[in-house]
């Protein structure tokens, strides 16, 4: 196994980690050890993929987990922070939904012999969903107190955020349903 796909398993090995410490309150600085490593676990996806291609190492295993493994991360932390009441559920459910049509037409283009890598648009859904769960992480973990100033704005922004990956989860999810449509028309 080449280094760019144990980066890949390193991530999701890390996601049970997360969402220990995510959410668990009875450790100390739980949020800031579940940020510190769903950020380490994110720097692993451009690590994983910047070594893959500017050696020569990609390989269809590493098409193949990369992106379930940023969806089994993204998703589990976006679960847990709605659990937590930082996000709200349909934005989760929105890129929840997107994940599951990609990755059932990744299996039927499969079928095909057909490998769907992520695309510019996928990579940039992922990257930005990705820097809003640290970011609402990070509002998080600075504690401020129900209805100050700080918490006002930390809320905003989050609900900024979770949207704006939402929209953008919905135009990838569109550029791959485009694009792959052909092995999915079934009256042709």
């Amino acid at each position: 196994m080449n280094l760019p796909n144990k980066l890949t398993v390193l991530r999701v090995i890390l996601v049970p980690f997360y969402m220990f410490f995510m959410l668990t309150d009875f450790i100390p600085y739980s949020k800031i050890i579940a940020l510190a490593i769903f950020a380490a676990a994110s720097i692993t996806d451009a690590l994983d993929g910047h070594i893959a291609r500017s050696r020569g190492l990609v390989t269809t295993f590493g098409k193949f987990l990369d992106p379930l493994a940023d969806k089994v991360l993204v998703i589990s932390a976006l679960i847990c922070m709605t659990e937590l009441g930082l996000v709200g559920a349909v934005p989760v459910i929105i890129i929840t939904a997107r994940e599951f049509m990609v990755s059932g037409l990744r299996l039927v283009t499969a079928n095909e012999g057909i490998v769907v890598a992520a695309g510019i648009w996928g990579k940039l859904k992922t990257a930005f969903t990705m820097a809003a769960i640290v970011v609402i992480m990070f509002g998080m973990c600075l504690g401020f107190e129900e209805g100050s100033v700080g918490a006002a704005i930390f809320n905003i922004a989050d609900n900024l955020l979770i949207w704006i990956a939402a929209v953008l989860t919905v135009i990838s999810g569109g550029v791959y349903l485009k694009g792959y449509w052909k092995y999915i028309d079934t009256d042709k």
